[in-house]
């Protein structure tokens, strides 16, 4: 069975990838590899920052990879946090990062956003890219305690609650995340039937 690295030391988004996959392939996370580095992401884009951390896997450990890289972008601040998501306020605490965001949007009319996420798979010495958005806006104030970073003030398109309001079952089903997760997941079985 092909082996198939998952750049995350997250074990709940590890297994949730092995049961999509269905024993196709191997799915192995940082930990099990042995990685301990905090891969830098120090690009502008989110193409750029996933690459970066699929990359290095090949690089230093010779197997195929797949990393993602997701943000918030609000349209009326020229698309901000985007890549500075997790640290928008110098810190990774989210609290102050979402804070910041109610700060900047005051008296703002606009407040289209949207979730985005893009998922680089390095395989076969070949890069392919997969991109999950999903369109919404951001609440004036906190509501929901579940989810984490920015969920608690972004409602997503046809709903009336945010993320944070949302079980997580169901904000699985709807995230930018889960979007490009079933587009790579779809191209490996694919690639699996396709192999004689």
């Amino acid at each position: 069975m092909n082996k198939l690295v998952f750049a995350t030391n997250n074990q709940h988004k590890t297994e949730e990838i092995r049961a999509a996959l269905q024993g196709k392939y191997e799915v192995l996370n940082l930990e099990d590899i042995g990685c301990f580095t905090d891969i830098p992401e120090t690009k502008e884009t989110f193409e750029g920052n996933a690459r970066l951390k699929s990359s290095y896997v090949v690089e230093h450990y010779g197997l195929d990879c797949f990393a993602d890289d997701s943000g918030l972008e609000i349209e009326a601040l020229d698309n901000e946090p985007g890549v500075y998501s997790a640290r928008y306020s110098g810190s990774r605490d989210n609290m102050n990062n979402i804070n910041l965001v109610l700060e900047k949007m005051k008296g703002k009319e606009n407040r289209k956003a949207r979730f985005k996420t893009v998922i680089s798979l390095m395989q076969n010495g070949e890069n392919h890219l997969f991109e999950g958005v999903i369109e919404g806006t951001i609440r004036t104030e906190l509501s929901g305690t579940k989810g984490f970073g920015y969920d608690p003030v972004f409602q997503p398109d046809g709903y009336d609650i945010t993320f944070a309001e949302m079980d997580l079952e169901e904000k699985n089903k709807i995230s930018h995340r889960a979007i490009a997760l079933k587009k790579m997941i779809d191209f490996l079985k694919l690639k699996s039937i396709a192999k004689p």
